[in-house]
């Protein structure tokens, strides 16, 4: 089975679209994950500088997290799901839902999902993130049980946060959830956040050992199930994702360097 690290483009915004391909092509990494523009010639930009460089394209859907109103949350997901698969990438991570939807209203969502995924030939994933349908392991199982064909993105750093544990109370949540998965965003979280300062001090070690379980279970569940690949994409993000010190705002560590760094730990450890 082929272990693909891709590159978040989250945190590097500021930069030219070549000079961020070059960045991850020097890194090592053997794709990008990141949201594509609406306009066509910019997106027709990105997709041939990505296929010039010999990467593979994960697309990413975030953007409805400005629409907490439902009807227009529903409506930009169409729009942005829509442009994602168009442009014919391994899959779209989709950011989907509210917690604050009824599940009904959640359920509509993943339906319209399902369409626009069967309709482009593009897998779309969910992923286990704060504030969507997904928010909490006990909000998420129901979902699972009713849709079992439901896939997933494992951010399990915002589960850590959300409810305030390395999650060592709950391995049953977690293999129920874990069969679900097909891609992982390998960003290291502890009880109280998303993010660690950088998974490398001896501080973090515990976090870091139990995130490396996880993401090696997966890995050994979509071996088993055949797969041929699994995916993941080292997720540390820029501020106020990383901590900054008072009164400067400087931030404590450089979330490029803390990617670079988990892709050489990845292909280390997952076998």
């Amino acid at each position: 089975m082929d272990i693909l690290i891709c590159a978040p483009h989250w945190g590097s915004s500021d930069l030219a679209p070549q000079a961020f391909i070059d960045r991850v092509k020097a890194a090592g990494f053997d794709g990008v994950e990141m949201s594509l523009p609406l306009d066509d010639a910019q997106r027709a930009d990105w997709l041939t500088r990505i296929a010039d460089a010999g990467l593979a394209l994960i697309a990413q859907q975030w953007e409805t997290v400005m629409h907490p109103k439902f009807e227009l949350h529903r409506a930009a997901l169409d729009t942005y799901l829509n442009n994602a698969c168009a442009a014919k990438p391994l899959f779209v991570n989709s950011h989907t839902g509210r917690d604050i939807y009824s599940p009904a209203q959640n359920r509509e969502l993943i339906a319209l999902a399902r369409r626009i995924s069967q309709a482009h030939g593009v897998p779309i994933f969910h992923e286990i993130h704060r504030s969507r349908f997904s928010a909490h392991p006990m909000l998420l199982l129901p979902y699972l049980q009713e849709m079992p064909e439901l896939e997933l993105t494992a951010d399990l750093s915002h589960w850590c946060c959300v409810c305030e544990t390395l999650l060592e109370d709950q391995p049953e949540n977690l293999e129920a959830t874990f069969p679900h998965v097909r891609h992982i965003h390998a960003r290291v979280g502890h009880a109280q956040g998303p993010q660690v300062s950088d998974f490398r001090a001896p501080e973090w070690a515990t976090a870091l050992e139990q995130h490396l379980s996880w993401w090696q279970r997966i890995v050994d569940l979509r071996r088993a199930a055949g797969a041929a690949r699994i995916t993941l994409t080292p997720e540390f993000g820029p501020v106020p994702y990383t901590p900054t010190l008072p009164y400067s705002q400087a931030p404590v560590s450089n979330a490029w360097e803390l990617n670079v760094a988990m892709l050489d730990l990845l292909r280390e450890r997952l076998v």
